[in-house]
């Protein structure tokens, strides 16, 4: 660490410093993703600012509607869409957003356009923003594939066509998790100068881990490959059984799962026979993270990130992890699947 007498560092890493120095690894670059984050970063800096003084800004409760998933939209979920939106069509790089927020695509204006798909949930596991769990932001960015005017079917890429996804975890301290898919890198918020600090570097998960992650409320409605996964977990021919962990915000959850390994699900139940968590905004983005990062996510039948999108707003069995634990449970469905 460059530095002073005062251990103050003099030569840190920011992650607009990170993202220029990725751009000059490609010639033909225009800026535009580098842009496209700086307007990202600004509204995660906005939301953390937000979600920290809460309480004392009377931002807590119910904003007294509902999105188009039918769930009680709080305040601050409120303000997070509307920092997203308004970051990202001032930013000259976007041409059309999904969000969990909004029940259709949000098409930026002709004069404001650029070539880059956001889909985002501009704040994650806010059920639990009361009592003062961690919540977090999730975003994806695709390039714009059609020729003309841009239209939902630029939304509708599978997982693997992400050119950059992460999240911003709202916890004891605001991280920004990074991919541009060459590997993972996590920064730190330094709240004395306002920046994202590399902190992180090349983060990669455990092959293996001893932890996994679920609602085992709703294990009387899980599949068979589910339950046999989770029984073999708790209850191990041999060695320590797993440990069970589980906060019940994706974004908290995930991070947890990338640090120390193990597994992350959310399977489908016979009520939810399509998965409750979202494809676009949740699923795809926390996979390509994962995978980047040496995990892997499935449906239990096949890799999330090659499901081709139907609707923006689709759900997804998922679990995702360690790629040995993911590999497990994909041997549970292919042993006690239908």
């Amino acid at each position: 660490m460059a530095g002073t007498s005062s251990g103050i560092d003099t030569d840190c890493m920011t992650l607009t410093r990170y993202l220029l120095a990725e751009q000059r690894k490609h010639p033909h670059a225009t800026g535009d993703l580098t842009q496209l984050m700086t307007a990202i970063c600004t509204a995660c800096k906005a939301i953390s600012t937000a979600v920290r003084k809460a309480g004392i800004a009377k931002l807590y409760g119910m904003a007294g509607s509902t999105n188009v998933q039918g769930e009680d939209v709080k305040k601050l979920d409120v303000l997070s869409n509307d920092l997203f939106i308004n970051m990202l069509r001032s930013s000259y790089t976007t041409c059309l957003m999904v969000s969990e927020e909004n029940e259709k695509v949000i098409e930026v204006e002709s004069d404001k356009q650029g070539k880059y798909v956001v889909c985002f949930d501009p704040l994650d596991g806010s059920s639990n923003i009361d009592c003062l769990v961690s919540i977090g932001t999730i975003f994806a960015i695709y390039k714009k594939i059609s020729d003309g005017a841009a239209n939902i079917k630029d939304a509708l890429q599978p997982g693997r066509q992400i050119i950059a996804s992460g999240y911003c975890l709202y916890g004891s301290a605001t991280m920004l998790v990074l991919s541009v898919g060459n590997g993972v890198n996590g920064f730190m918020l330094d709240p004395s100068i306002g920046e994202f600090i590399l902190t992180e570097r090349n983060i990669r998960i455990k092959p293996k881990g001893k932890i996994y992650s679920l609602n085992e409320g709703y294990s009387a409605l899980w599949q068979e490959p589910v339950k046999k996964y989770i029984d073999s977990k708790k209850k191990p021919a041999s060695g320590k059984p797993y440990g069970a962990r589980y906060i019940g915000s994706m974004v908290a959850d995930v991070h947890r799962t990338l640090c120390y390994g193990g597994i992350f699900a959310y399977p489908a139940t016979t009520e939810t026979p399509n998965g409750k968590l979202r494809l676009l905004y949740e699923c795809n983005p926390m996979a390509f993270i994962m995978e980047q990062a040496g995990g892997l996510a499935t449906t239990g039948t096949g890799n999330i990130l090659d499901i081709q999108p139907e609707t923006i707003h689709q759900r997804s069995p998922i679990f995702l992890g360690s790629k040995e634990d993911v590999e497990d449970v994909i041997s549970c469905f292919k042993k006690y699947g239908n």
